[in-house]
């Protein structure tokens, strides 16, 4: 009997996917409000204007990524069930328009390889989600997080919110006022 085969059967074929760039966004500072270790979902103010912008950026075909580090569960001061209530909460008011979140509650000088300016959390990210680095950016509003995305091989946009004015020394490829006007910069590059 003759079994009819597809492409993806032939001997010799290679199956070639094609990468998305993604966005990287702190989540902290960047895309909400900043609440020191946030951990109650009523005090989650995601910023005016990102999640039409994610919108934007998604039928454009960008990946939205969270990259979060929250050494607040580590120290104890709230659990990874809080943690959870919050980010659901961000996704929510984001409309939905975050494809992964990535966390690590390491603490600070804890050598971790994935918590923030290293690019654990990302080149993770980037391995399952299909990404495209040289085309992606990290978005953040602290010097970690441009190193981090510096240290992962991505372009880096400071957000001057959260803690942003602060860092503005930190050597980011742009700057921006707000997490909307970043990801317009973005999708624009």
């Amino acid at each position: 009997m003759f079994k009819k085969r597809t492409r993806r059967e032939l001997p010799g074929t290679v199956l070639i996917m094609k990468l998305r760039p993604a966005l990287f966004l702190d989540r902290d500072g960047t895309l909400m409000e900043e609440v020191n270790h946030c951990h109650d979902p009523a005090e989650v103010r995601a910023y005016t204007g990102t999640k039409e912008e994610l919108a934007r950026a998604r039928s454009l075909g960008w990946s939205a990524i969270i990259i979060t580090n929250q050494s607040g569960i580590g120290r104890g001061f709230f659990t990874l069930e809080q943690f959870h209530s919050v980010q659901d909460e961000l996704i929510r008011q984001l409309g939905g328009f975050i494809d992964a979140s990535y966390m690590s509650p390491d603490l600070p000088n804890s050598g971790s390889l994935r918590r923030k300016p290293a690019a654990g959390m990302i080149l993770e990210a980037a391995a399952d989600h299909m990404i495209d680095l040289e085309r992606s950016f990290m978005i953040g509003d602290r010097n970690f997080d441009i190193e981090c995305g510096r240290n992962a091989g991505v372009r880096t946009i400071l957000v001057e919110t959260g803690y942003g004015r602060e860092h503005l020394d930190c050597g980011s490829d742009f700057i921006a006022p707000t997490v909307a006007q970043a990801i317009r910069i973005a999708i624009g590059n």
